[in-house]
């Protein structure tokens, strides 16, 4: 069984994409890329069908990650074959889990920077669209950070499958 997780920011050219790229390689050096598959939308479909930002590209190849993306917006729909759902900020947390078409389908939408043990009280990853090359490095460094701790819980629930 094919455990399904879905990265959520607003345009799906940004942070989501940067957060699939990486959890994407952290699954495969784990050896579940068989078992774990990932993805990335926006809440909103305004760049749908482009790449992702040339900045995160830049950030994600330089630091030996994939760059390809192609953008889309969310869909309730998708709830069903997902099994979790990762919000990049608060905004988008809030926006999904009234997507949610059941409680079920809310819970499965969860804050990317809540797997990581030392993010402290502030969850949001900023969004770095609208600044320079250093808010896009810093959104890796907190989708990095996070990535970890998303793992393990991750690992955890395929295990829990298999058993």
């Amino acid at each position: 069984m094919t455990y399904r997780v879905c990265f959520v920011c607003t345009g799906n050219i940004c942070r989501s994409p940067m957060a699939e790229s990486v959890f994407r390689a952290r699954v495969a050096e784990a050896g579940l890329d068989d078992r774990v598959e990932v993805d990335s939308a926006g809440t909103g479909g305004w760049h749908e069908g482009d790449g992702a930002d040339p900045r995160t590209v830049s950030v994600l190849e330089a630091n030996g990650y994939d760059g390809t993306h192609t953008a889309r917006q969310f869909q309730p729909s998708w709830f069903a074959r997902l099994d979790l759902v990762v919000a990049l900020d608060t905004g988008h947390l809030k926006a999904l889990r009234r997507l949610a078409p059941a409680p079920e389908d809310a819970a499965k939408v969860q804050l990317l920077r809540s797997f990581d043990p030392v993010a402290g009280d502030d969850l949001d990853v900023p969004d770095p669209y609208y600044g320079g090359m250093d808010g896009f490095e810093e959104c890796l460094e907190m989708v990095e950070a996070a990535s970890e701790g998303l793992l393990a819980a991750v690992r955890e629930q395929v295990e829990g499958q298999a058993a």
